[in-house]
């Protein structure tokens, strides 16, 4: 079996949870403290936390302290390992289901209109 780079890993088991998709999905749009991180889910401060500590330890976001306020930021370069990872499956092409309607019709009516 071959082994996994612990920064995949470790960004891959942040990923897993999907209440942290949904704060990255959050952050894409911009910045926010971690007061407003937390507003959407019914669930403590301290636990959103901990999501919020889980996501910048895999660098997927940056915190940072504006006066009162912790600030959120999405690392999207964080990602490109994954990304790049991800790619190597991609070298199939994707199915064309339009192209295979096609071909289907094409075999179908074949013998049929022969006849």
């Amino acid at each position: 079996m071959l082994s996994s780079s612990p920064d995949l890993d470790h960004l891959f088991a942040a990923l897993a949870d999907p209440t942290r998709r949904a704060i990255l999905t959050m952050l894409l749009e911009d910045d926010m403290a971690v007061t407003d991180v937390a507003a959407p889910f019914a669930m403590s401060l301290a636990a959103i936390s901990k999501h919020l500590a889980i996501l910048a330890d895999a660098g997927l976001i940056s915190q940072e302290k504006r006066g009162r306020l912790k600030w959120c930021k999405l690392e999207p370069a964080s990602l490109r390992a994954a990304t790049t990872w991800m790619q190597g499956f991609g070298q199939f092409d994707p199915v064309d289901l339009d192209d295979f309607e096609r071909f289907l019709e094409a075999e179908l009516s074949g013998p049929a209109s022969s006849m």
